[in-house]
C-alpha cells in the first residue's frame, strides 16, 4: 500500500515539475511527511534527489542551447554548496516542528513569487558581451548563492522560485538564460544537500526508487507535452494549492501535534 501511494504521489509531483519547472517540487517534502508518513530525515533526501534529476533532465537542451551562463552559475554553486551543508546541519539540530513551520513559511514566499508578474528585464548590473560588471554583481550574487543554498539543505526545496527572480531582476541575465543556469545552480545544490543529508539518514530505498521514479518520469511525460497547456493559468492555481498545503503544514505541526 506505501509504495502504491509512493507511486501515486511520485507522478503527481513529477507531472508538476515538468509543467512548471522547479517550482513543482515544493510539494514533495509535504507529500512525502504528510502522505507517506516519513519524518524530514528521511524525506528531505527524496526530494532532493528528485529535484536534482529532474532538473538535470531539464538543464542538457537548455546547454546544448547554449542558454546557461556558467559564471554566474558557478558562483552561486560555490557559495551555495557550503551553505547547503550547513543547512542540513543546522536542520539536524532543529526540532521537526521548527524545521516544517520554516519550510511552510518558505512555501508562503514560493506561492507569492508564482503570482507576482516576472518582467523579463534587470537593472541592477549589466550581462552582455563585455562580460559580467562583478564590482555590482559580486555583492548581489554571493549573498543570494548562499540565502539559496542554505535553504536546499534545510528544506529540500531547489530554490528555484528565489534563483531566478535574483537572476532577472538583480543580476540582470534574461529570462531564457536565467531559466538554464537556475537549473544548473538547483542541480549542484540539490547533490550537495544530498549527499549531506545521506550520511545521516536510513533511509527506505523501496519507497525512494517508487516516488523518484515515477516522478522523473511524470516530469519528462508532462514537460514534452507541456507546451499545450496554459501555464499561467496553472500556475496561479498551483499557487493557491501551495497556499493551503502550508496551512495544512501550520495546522498539523502547531495545532494537531
Amino acid at each position: 500500500m506505501t509504495l502504491t501511494v509512493a507511486l501515486a504521489l511520485g507522478a503527481i509531483i513529477g507531472v508538476l515539475l515538468g509543467l512548471l519547472g522547479g517550482g513543482g517540487s515544493i510539494l514533495a517534502v509535504p507529500a512525502l511527511v504528510f502522505g507517506l508518513g516519513l519524518d524530514l530525515e528521511q524525506a528531505i533526501p527524496i526530494s532532493l534527489l528528485v529535484i536534482g534529476v529532474a532538473s538535470l533532465a531539464g538543464a542538457v537542451p537548455k546547454i546544448r542551447e547554449h542558454q546557461v551562463n556558467w559564471r554566474m552559475a558557478g558562483v552561486f554553486a560555490a557559495c551555495g554548496i557550503p551553505a547547503t551543508f550547513a543547512g542540513s546541519a543546522i536542520g539536524r539540530l532543529l526540532p521537526q516542528s521548527v524545521v516544517l513551520i520554516g519550510f511552510a513559511a518558505v512555501m508562503v514566499v514560493a506561492g507569492i513569487r508564482m503570482l507576482m508578474d516576472r518582467g523579463d528585464t534587470g537593472t541592477a548590473c549589466e550581462v552582455g558581451d563585455s562580460g559580467i560588471d562583478w564590482r555590482r554583481c559580486a555583492p548581489r550574487s554571493i549573498p543570494a548563492g548562499i540565502a539559496v543554498g542554505f535553504l536546499t539543505g534545510l528544506f529540500g526545496v531547489g530554490g528555484g522560485f528565489l534563483i531566478i527572480p535574483a537572476l532577472v531582476l538583480m543580476l540582470g541575465l534574461d529570462m531564457s538564460v536565467a531559466v538554464g543556469t537556475s537549473l544548473v545552480i538547483i542541480v549542484a545544490n540539490s547533490a550537495a544537500g544530498l549527499v549531506s543529508h545521506l550520511s545521516g539518514a536510513s533511509i527506505d530505498w523501496a519507497i525512494t526508487v517508487a516516488f523518484a521514479g515515477t516522478a522523473i518520469a511524470g516530469s519528462l511525460i508532462a514537460g514534452h507535452f507541456g507546451t499545450k497547456v496554459d501555464t499561467d493559468r496553472l500556475q496561479r492555481w498551483f499557487a493557491y494549492l501551495v497556499f493551503a498545503v502550508a496551512a495544512y503544514v501550520l495546522i498539523d505541526t502547531i495545532l494537531l501535534r
